[in-house]
């Protein structure tokens, strides 16, 4: 049901061009998939993803999980059907939020006791568990379930993947629907030793395709990358990559030259909701005031349909005013600008001009050593 076909590869940067077939329709690659933590990306509906070229959406396994309920979603047909979306769907195993959201917790060897954010009950995780949930909820693509530790204290990472591995391995062997794709997730913080370490042991375990996890969590762009390049020598070539949680455009230029191929981030529907607009070489803040008598669309080159019929005066306005209709607009051009951008990266790729392309626009940006730390970008 699952087959990733490479299409073109750049000899010099790494950078790939491909397909991923899966039950619900073929992913081109590379490809930035936006977020629909419940079930639906926030202020979007399927209809407008459809129209923006949106070919994968991603759901939250832990948020669904305590809302509504897996089961639920299980018996209204699953995912596809509850929410409207007949495109391939990724779940995360809800690791993350585990260990990120819950206020109390308690790790064994066995998974994590935590507490929901939403009214206080009490949970247990296990690998076994986050895989039932994952197929009620029925994604085409699905995580295993691993711990992100700090990504720069090395004890703790490396205590921390002896128990992922442990969990990916029983995940592997607690699946029982071969209509998903298990991604197996690398981590190991920001130490090549251990991220060789993790993505060899999960290479031996098979997986269709490896996410690379524990990334944009607050360390630098140049240890992030430096990660990355190590990656690229070692996952196998014949399998999907996958970079968790990552979403500016610099990181997706540099995440694509780098031989990724899927990424996923809530930043360009989260900056919606605080008034930004993503552009080339950074992000327009439509809350300051030079924006107010501004009859100029966000960006003259888009044409997306807030670009297309709006100017920033109109759009500071809505964001001023809290109005539905800005977080919708603005969600539409920040998404069209990154789906279009990865376009671009693989028809450049395509026509073997991906190292000029690349070049071309990240000299708008930041270099890496100038840059804030992956993961504590603002929404000024």
């Amino acid at each position: 049901m699952f087959e990733f076909e490479l299409l073109a590869e750049d000899g010099q940067s790494g950078a790939r061009a491909g397909r991923f077939l899966t039950p619900h329709g073929e992913i081109p690659t590379p490809i930035f998939a936006p977020v629909g933590t419940s079930a639906t990306v926030k202020a979007m509906r399927p209809a407008d993803l459809l129209d923006l070229g949106v070919r994968l959406v991603l759901s939250n396994t832990y948020h669904l999980f305590l809302r509504p309920g897996d089961e639920l979603v299980r018996e209204l047909g699953g995912l596809h059907q509850f929410m409207g979306w007949q495109g391939p769907i990724l779940t995360d195993s809800g690791g993350f939020q585990v260990f990120s959201l819950s206020k109390t917790r308690e790790i064994d060897a066995d998974g994590v006791l935590f507490q929901s954010h939403i009214d206080g009950s009490r949970h247990y995780f296990t690998p076994e568990k986050s895989i039932q949930v994952q197929e009620n909820l029925g994604a085409d693509i699905i995580m295993t379930f691993d711990e992100c530790p700090p990504p720069d204290d090395f004890n703790y990472v490396q205590e921390s993947l002896v128990r992922t591995h442990a969990w990916a391995a029983r995940c592997r062997e607690a699946q029982t629907r071969d209509d998903q794709a298990l991604f197996g997730i690398v981590q190991g913080g920001i130490f090549p030793s251990l991220r060789e370490e993790s993505a060899r042991f999960l290479i031996d375990l098979d997986f269709p395709g490896y996410a690379i996890g524990g990334l944009s969590v607050g360390e630098s762009k140049i240890e992030m990358y430096a990660m990355l390049d190590l990656l690229k020598s070692i996952l196998p070539i014949e399998k999907p990559r996958y970079l968790m949680g990552v979403g500016t455009a610099e990181d997706l230029v540099n995440g694509v030259i780098q031989g990724i191929d899927i990424f996923d981030c809530v930043l360009p529907t989260r900056l919606a909701r605080h008034g930004a607009a993503m552009v080339k070489g950074g992000r327009l803040n439509l809350n300051n005031a030079q924006f107010a008598q501004d009859s100029n669309p966000i960006d003259t080159s888009c044409h997306c349909y807030a670009c297309s019929h709006f100017s920033r005066a109109y759009l500071r306005h809505l964001v001023l005013a809290n109005e539905i209709l800005g977080h919708i607009l603005l969600s539409t051009h920040n998404l069209h600008f990154l789906i279009n951008l990865m376009n671009e990266l693989r028809e450049a790729i395509l026509n073997d001009t991906v190292s000029e392309y690349s070049r071309d626009f990240l000299k708008h940006y930041p270099k890496p050593e100038d840059s804030l730390s992956v993961g504590q970008q603002t929404v000024a």
